[in-house]
């Protein structure tokens, strides 16, 4: 299913990308070391249901997970890189943490993911690696503009992260948002343009650029649901939701202060 959005309900659509980037920054601030990742959803559970909110997470059970998710934020520590399922663990100082939130407020989803290192230690390889994501989520919406093809975001997006000399894994990428969280079209980090959907005013997208440090293979932890690098290196991961707009592409998922 693909859904072009009316005036109105682009207008939920900027309530719900803010509401989803305020909660991403205030558990950043909150992710300090010794925070265990349960109390980083249990802040967040608080945060959405506080904004009359509903989770796009805790009763998703799609086929690639051991469904239902039954967490409110997805934290991935490491080697871990998406889907990261919260449970009893205590940040430590160096950790690469990346969050990952989806909401729908008043009918309209918004997703959007942050990568950053915790306290004081900031590795340099893996401040480069986020940065590379950072840049790559970019390109991609720099590309996003009504008469582009999908191929085109996909194609700009994956000439950052070759250049950067990372592997790109192709079964997971960005998606098409609306009423719900996951829709088409998909948006794969690597792609050729001018291939693909044609892009069109009213239309939503979730873009999100993410690599591993050596590698393309992903592992299935036990819980089912998170995914880490199959060498055990570190990952990055950063997402916005857009949307299309006569005058090109604009970005939803950014915190209500900016």
């Amino acid at each position: 299913m693909i859904e072009i959005l009316n005036p109105a309900e682009l207008v939920r659509a900027r309530d719900a990308g803010a509401l989803v980037a305020d909660i991403l920054q205030e558990m950043k601030r909150r992710s300090v070391v010794g925070v265990n990742l349960l109390d980083i959803d249990r802040w967040t559970k608080k945060m959405i249901e506080d904004a009359g909110a509903q989770s796009c997470y805790v009763d998703y059970a799609p086929s690639f997970g051991r469904g239902p998710f039954g967490h409110y934020i997805c934290t991935a520590v490491n080697d871990a890189v998406l889907h990261g399922m919260p449970h009893d663990y205590r940040l430590a100082d160096g950790d690469l943490l990346t969050l990952d939130l989806a909401v729908i407020l008043r009918g309209i989803a918004a997703d959007s993911a942050i990568s950053f290192i915790v306290g004081e230690s900031q590795p340099p390889e893996s401040l480069a690696m986020i940065a590379t994501t950072e840049r790559a989520l970019a390109a991609g919406i720099g590309a996003a503009r009504p008469g582009a093809r999908i191929g085109d975001l996909s194609h700009a997006i994956g000439s950052v992260l070759s250049e950067a000399g990372y592997p790109i894994n192709m079964e997971f990428g960005g998606h098409g948002i609306g009423s719900t969280m996951h829709q088409d079209p998909h948006i794969a980090n690597d792609g050729r343009p001018g291939r693909g959907y044609k892009l069109r005013p009213g239309l939503l997208l979730a873009l999100e650029p993410w690599v591993m440090a050596d590698t393309d293979e992903l592992l299935t932890d036990a819980d089912g649901w998170t995914l880490r690098s199959a060498t055990g290196c570190r990952t990055a991961h950063s997402e916005h939701t857009i949307a299309i707009t006569d005058d090109g592409a604009e970005i939803l998922s950014l915190p209500s202060a900016t």
